[in-house]
């Protein structure tokens, strides 16, 4: 029987984002890097070179904080002429009403329980926005064609959208033999590691995600993950991954 070898693949969160700094629901909001997240981009594509990964293609969403930190990682390594492809599947989940909100006024409006609730529940979405707020994406030119586009979404709605994705177009690359990036977003990576790791519902809510550090798996033929590294030292994704867990609080 012959044994499918299949390939590497490394997950890595956009770097720190304007609306990061300013501590507020960005979701579908189309907002750029600040130098910081930069910087995290590029150390990240050093991360990566350093491990020796060849990649053969790469994944991002259609939304260029994304798009941005993928160029920097790419350039670093000198594979910016690797395949990309961008969907919107691999979007940040949609914040729906709360986007452009600061993350600690809203707990302040709201109580922090509330915002947790909205923020880190497995299938609760936040309040949506109605389908004629400017802001809806149907109104924006990069979803056209697209049915359905989402007014609000729950952890449990973005895995709906990010499964056959990772089904259909990711996981077929990598039971190829093909190294695989993917620059993505919070939730919808959380979405892919619930996939992967077969995370259930109420322990998936507590992972943190920190901008700017791969996560590099490697598979065995059943594409079990044997090996699972981030790559930064333990003491530096503690304190990243703490930071994200206040960005919720109201103090």
């Amino acid at each position: 029987m012959k044994i499918i070898m299949a390939g590497k693949l490394a997950l890595c969160r956009h770097g720190q984002s304007e609306w990061n700094l300013k501590n507020k629901f960005t979701g579908w909001e189309d907002v750029g890097l600040t130098p910081l997240g930069e910087e995290e981009a590029l150390e990240a594509g050093k991360q990566l070179k350093g491990i020796d990964i060849n990649f053969d293609i790469a994944f991002t969403s259609l939304l260029k904080r994304a798009n941005k930190t993928l160029f920097i990682i790419l350039e670093q390594m000198d594979l910016t002429w690797i395949p990309i492809t961008h969907a919107w599947e691999l979007n940040e989940r949609h914040y729906g009403a709360l986007q452009g909100k600061n993350k600690a006024e809203v707990a302040k409006e709201f109580g922090d329980e509330q915002v947790h609730i909205w923020r880190r529940s497995y299938d609760i979405p936040p309040p949506p926005i109605g389908n004629e707020d400017p802001s809806h994406p149907r109104f924006d030119g990069k979803y056209d064609g697209i049915d359905e586009l989402p007014s609000g979404e729950s952890l449990k709605d973005t895995l709906s959208r990010v499964k056959p994705y990772w089904e259909n177009q990711i996981l077929p690359e990598l039971l190829g033999n093909q190294n695989v990036l993917v620059v993505a977003h919070g939730n919808s990576l959380r979405s892919m590691i619930k996939i992967i790791e077969a995370i259930d519902d109420e322990s998936i809510v507590e992972l943190n995600l920190p901008t700017g550090i791969p996560i590099v798996y490697e598979f065995n033929e059943n594409m079990e993950p044997i090996s699972k590294n981030f790559l930064a030292d333990s003491e530096a994704l503690q304190k990243a991954q703490d930071a994200v867990v206040k960005q919720g609080k109201s103090e």
